[in-house]
């Protein structure tokens, strides 16, 4: 994997765009399992059906396919589920007719309206580079990767699959300075305004703050200030699976409770620990973002994956657009 990359063994200090270097020299099809689920929907579904098959299937996310065009044209995610259910839920005791009836396609007319947008996605053959740039720049989590030539999806590309391929290949690279600076150091992630709830704020209030703040998880913390857990939006996918949707008044916590025998607390990180370390740490962890603590477990930011392969992939790039210039 590593021969495509020509690194420089006399340097002194490796280069900080080695990284980017990596991801420039491979493709998408070469992080496309070889089994793997992927389950699409056709827009004549109905949208309570969609959200229960995303549940039946154990996946966030799935292509949306117009038979009519017979194309691919966007996908249906956790993050739909969320917005039906601020939008329309009034009570525990009226029925959300909008999730009960709509067809997907009635639904994406009446939330896209007129933003119907082309589905965002990339090739087989395009770089690994390529995909890490089209999911940070038009801020979406899933990159359904199409066969241009068959018009297939093949894979659905997150920011997880990407950070894990690469750092199963960083033992074998040299290791750029900033792997071993602090996140304080780098100023990497988000440190202002953080949204965050409390063990008894209702779920109808976390949604509302998904939707308004536009994040994807929210820190739980208690009347010290300490964070004691963490909802995120794919938690909410719960609600569809236990059918428990139509009470939004209950809390977080008894929303959590599903999931107490195999969660293993939130994942959190220190403002003084390496960019090496944060990165084994999400990576082993499996999850989308570390929260940032101070030594008494408050909270002071959230460090996403997005926001390490900027760092790690983007930015270097940047920085090498702007040497060119001079």
């Amino acid at each position: 994997m590593l021969e495509k990359l020509e690194l420089d063994d006399d340097a002194a200090e490796p280069e900080s765009d080695i990284y980017m270097r990596f991801m420039k020299s491979h493709k998408c099809y070469d992080i496309v399992p070889t089994s793997s689920k992927l389950v699409v929907f056709d827009t004549a579904l109905q949208v309570k059906k969609a959200f229960f098959a995303l549940v039946a299937n154990g996946v966030r996310a799935a292509p949306l396919w117009d038979t009519e065009k017979q194309s691919f044209v966007g996908m249906l995610t956790i993050t739909d589920f969320i917005i039906i259910l601020h939008r329309y839920y009034k009570s525990p005791m009226v029925q959300i007719y909008e999730l009960e009836e709509h067809k997907l396609e009635t639904w994406r007319e009446v939330y896209l309206q007129a933003t119907f947008k082309p589905l965002v996605n990339i090739s087989p053959d395009a770089s690994l580079f390529d995909a890490v740039y089209t999911l940070i720049k038009n801020k979406i989590h899933r990159l359904p990767v199409i066969d241009p030539v068959t018009g297939n999806a093949l894979y659905i590309l997150t920011h997880k699959r990407i950070l894990k391929f690469l750092q199963l290949f960083m033992c074998e690279m040299p290791k750029p300075a900033f792997m071993k600076q602090t996140l304080g150091e780098l100023g990497i992630g988000s440190y202002h305004n953080i949204a965050f709830i409390h063990p008894n704020t209702p779920i109808i209030k976390a949604l509302n703050i998904f939707v308004e703040r536009r994040v994807s998880a929210l820190p739980v913390v208690d009347e010290s200030g300490k964070v004691v857990d963490i909802y995120s939006k794919f938690d909410v996918i719960n609600l569809a699976a236990e059918k428990t949707y139509n009470n939004l008044d209950i809390t977080v916590t008894q929303a959590l409770k599903h999931r107490s025998q195999y969660f293993e607390g939130v994942m959190k990180c220190h403002k003084m620990e390496t960019m090496k370390t944060i990165v084994d740490r999400i990576v082993k962890a499996e999850v989308h973002r570390l929260v940032v603590v101070d030594e008494h477990s408050s909270i002071e930011g959230i460090v996403s994956l997005s926001d390490i392969l900027q760092a790690l992939v983007l930015s270097p790039a940047d920085a090498c657009k702007e040497e060119s210039l001079f």
